[in-house]
């Protein structure tokens, strides 16, 4: 898929790239513990954080990062829901920095995720977070997602304690 420029404020969406690993996990450790989402049972201590690039170019999966004057300053993807269902995929490590909250970033990072949840042959979308992203709750509700009673799969953030799915 080819970038995506949003406008009014100059920002590109693009598949990440491994020179954007090491922004890419530093956003991811710095957002989570503003949200108190840096005990065990978050995706903070994935193994994949360090190397975002090479996990998101397995078979089924995108990882976009979002740039601003050429600088990283958030991300989102999608991977199929581990022991989930086939056309489960899950919405994983969408995270932002302060300057891109507010902006359009989020909306437009979730519909590059969709595309490509669609691209890859997903019919539902699920995800995890957390009481207190407040914001991120309202893009999910915005964007389709519907509350479910108890978490998918098996993808070991425990801490988690709200689930989303929407249908593609």
């Amino acid at each position: 898929m080819p970038p995506i420029p949003i406008h009014p404020i100059e920002l590109l969406i693009r598949p990440i790239e491994p020179r954007d690993d090491a922004a890419v996990a530093a956003i991811i450790r710095t957002v989570m513990p503003e949200f108190g989402a840096d005990g065990p049972g978050f995706a903070i201590h994935d193994a994949e954080v360090d190397a975002m690039s090479a996990a998101y170019a397995q078979p089924h999966c995108s990882y976009f990062v979002v740039e601003r004057d050429g600088r990283v300053i958030g991300g989102g993807g999608i991977a199929p829901l581990v022991n989930g269902e086939a056309d489960v995929c899950e919405l994983r490590k969408m995270y932002f920095l302060p300057e891109a909250r507010g902006i359009g970033a989020g909306a437009a990072m979730m519909q590059r995720c969709l595309d490509a949840a669609r691209t890859h042959g997903f019919r539902r979308c699920y995800l995890e977070t957390l009481t207190g992203m407040d914001a991120a709750q309202a893009l999910y509700t915005k964007s389709g997602f519907t509350l479910l009673c108890a978490p998918m799969g098996g993808t070991g953030h425990f801490s988690c304690d709200r689930f989303f799915i929407r249908e593609l």
